[in-house]
């Protein structure tokens, strides 16, 4: 005879473990972004590096939630909002993956920015990194707390940190034209100010599935107010 609660109780495990394999993954996945951007504004090399040796942590991460996520799938045939949070959490790993390859990025760029002399204009990735930062803890944040509010809030702020990426690489495009011996060194700062920029995005991709598992709409490519358009139909 089939136990219903012991079936219960490991399916409720798995739910549980799953969500804190992806909360792991994001604490490692923000730990590599700082120790890039931090490695790269105190020209230290071993933070860039310990970015670099730390992608594949989250790398085994992902793999392990989507394993788990497909042996839910088959095994429970979950519904409803627990179908929708396996299937969320799949597709945040994969997001979260992808952030920690943008901090792999970041520290790849800054160890050549590392080896030629100081320029003042790398300050300007400061308060691209702090905006990017707070998307991605907050983007966690509302997943590890069900929170569709704080989720939605991510998209406006979003656009402000494409405005600070858009007017950083026209700085950097100046100076290129400007300061032809640093040009190098101004082309790997635009390469990490679009790493930053797509963390932003990522982090609103987080906060879409955090929605979708919340409220069971889709907001993806259209935000916040595919919500205001469902409630109007």
């Amino acid at each position: 005879m089939l136990d219903l609660k012991h079936t219960l109780g490991d399916f409720e495990d798995s739910l549980r473990n799953t969500r804190k394999e992806v909360l792991t993954m994001a604490s490692v996945a923000q730990q590599n972004l700082g120790s890039a951007v931090t490695g790269l504004l105190n020209r230290n090399e071993d933070l860039c590096n310990d970015a670099i040796a730390e992608d594949e942590e989250v790398n085994q991460l992902e793999r392990a939630i989507d394993q788990r996520g497909m042996e839910i799938l088959i095994r429970f045939n979950p519904v409803a909002t627990d179908l929708r949070m396996v299937v969320a959490a799949m597709k945040i790993s994969a997001n979260l993956e992808r952030i920690s390859d943008q901090a792999e990025n970041v520290a790849r760029r800054a160890r050549k920015v590392l080896k030629k002399d100081a320029v003042q204009e790398v300050n300007l990735i400061g308060p691209i990194y702090e905006l990017a930062a707070n998307l991605l803890k907050d983007a966690v944040k509302s997943f590890a707390e069900d929170d569709a509010n704080l989720a939605l809030t991510l998209f406006e702020r979003d656009q402000v940190l494409d405005k600070l990426h858009r007017k950083a690489i026209k700085k950097y495009t100046t100076l290129m034209e400007e300061d032809i011996e640093n040009l190098r060194t101004y082309l790997n700062l635009i390469f990490i100010v679009r790493c930053l920029e797509r963390v932003g995005d990522h982090s609103v991709n987080i906060g879409e599935e955090t929605v979708y598992i919340n409220q069971g709409r889709s907001i993806r490519h259209i935000g916040p107010s595919a919500l205001n358009d469902e409630d109007e139909d």
